[in-house]
């Protein structure tokens, strides 16, 4: 697996893009680019030149969870962070403490039979622990609706390396919809912050088409690297049948036409965010044809699976751990990988759910797209 890197303190994004200086919108933040081991530097806002016009971007619509909520054990405060509903009702949850600094640490001793009491008089009992991996999540029944909870009590979880609490709005992408259950993610599939309404109209000027999928994701772990939990996910089956003839006009095209002109590409199917990558190819049997689908995925794409309709990527700059960087590398290869952390680094770019961005797409030939970069 890939060498991980160590992402020095300083470049963790503290505050959104446009909290940095007056008259910023979410799409000022550096966009790396790779094809293969070729790198690329820009800004998010050329994007749109950076894509053709048959490319397809497959996009999470859930919503953020304002999933943080203040509790007590006996005497002693507790933040639940609620990661994810289950069928029978039940949340998995997370329980953490205060730590004086207005985010929270792991907290040790939690057990079965817990009972933590929320604001508003509702009661939370943790059961049991949602995997045999270890007992950080717990499934737990709450006395009260927990939707009304997180509306009325809830803030978005908060990481050590931001500088203070934010509202939920800022945790919104401009995809997110909101589901007729009331669920959605813990945590905010964050690849696709930078895009502002304005920049989505230039794209589908250009003829970029969108494919809406859903993956609610659970709350990941701040200390411990852990693959990702079962989440809920859903493929529509217009999404599908969009992905599905994106990928036949890309084989129809690959035939070198009759008359001048060269070879023409077709179009690519790029996933915003690792969690519509898992949403889209939970979704896709062995013979790579994308079916409409419903239900939990637990995933974990790995240079041995591959991946079997996604040609690219757009990713947020995260911690290198493990289940993240292997995504990558069946994305991508060990050595674009490798090359495009290493010119992060070394261009200093923003990392986490506020930070910079990356585009992984195929190692090509000489491309078509047109944009003021400084290639490397």
């Amino acid at each position: 697996m890939t060498t991980v890197l160590r992402v020095p303190e300083e470049l963790s994004a503290r505050v959104p893009a446009e909290q940095r200086g007056p008259g910023l919108e979410r799409d000022a933040v550096q966009l790396l680019v790779s094809r293969g081991t070729a790198v690329s530097h820009h800004a998010f806002a050329e994007l749109p030149c950076l894509l053709r016009a048959d490319d397809l971007l497959v996009v999470n619509t859930s919503a953020t969870l304002a999933a943080a909520v203040d509790g007590r054990v006996g005497y002693a405060r507790v933040v639940v962070h609620f990661s994810t509903r289950g069928d029978d009702g039940r949340w998995a949850v997370e329980l953490r403490e205060p730590d004086g600094n207005g985010t929270t640490r792991a907290r040790a001793g939690t057990r079965a039979e817990t009972a933590v009491r929320l604001p508003g008089g509702g009661r939370l009992v943790l059961e049991e622990p949602l995997s045999e991996r270890g007992e950080r999540l717990w499934w737990a029944r709450a006395s009260v609706d927990v939707r009304g909870v997180l509306k009325e009590h809830g803030r978005p979880i908060r990481y050590s390396y931001t500088e203070r609490n934010q509202p939920l709005s800022v945790y919104q992408t401009v995809f997110a919809l909101p589901s007729a259950d009331g669920t959605g993610s813990a945590e905010m599939p964050s690849a696709a912050r930078p895009f502002t309404a304005r920049l989505v109209a230039e794209l589908v000027r250009r003829g970029v088409q969108f494919a809406p999928v859903t993956l609610h994701t659970g709350v990941s772990s701040a200390e411990v690297h852990e693959p990702p939990y079962a989440e809920r996910f859903a493929v529509p089956e217009a999404s599908a049948r969009l992905i599905n003839n994106v990928r036949a006009g890309r084989e129809r095209h690959a035939v070198p036409p009759r008359e001048g002109g060269g070879r023409r590409a077709g179009g690519r199917v790029i996933a915003v965010g690792t969690t519509a990558v898992r949403a889209v190819e939970s979704a896709t049997g062995a013979d790579g044809v994308v079916r409409a689908a419903d239900g939990w995925t637990d995933l974990v794409v790995t240079p041995e699976r591959g991946v079997r309709v996604v040609d690219g990527l757009l990713t947020g700059l995260h911690e290198p751990e493990a289940s993240h960087l292997l995504m990558l590398e069946a994305v991508a290869g060990r050595a674009a990988v490798d090359r495009g952390y290493e010119e992060a680094l070394r261009g200093r770019y923003l990392w986490h759910e506020f930070g910079d961005v990356h585009l992984v797409l195929p190692g090509e030939g000489p491309h078509t797209e047109h944009c003021d970069s400084n290639s490397r």
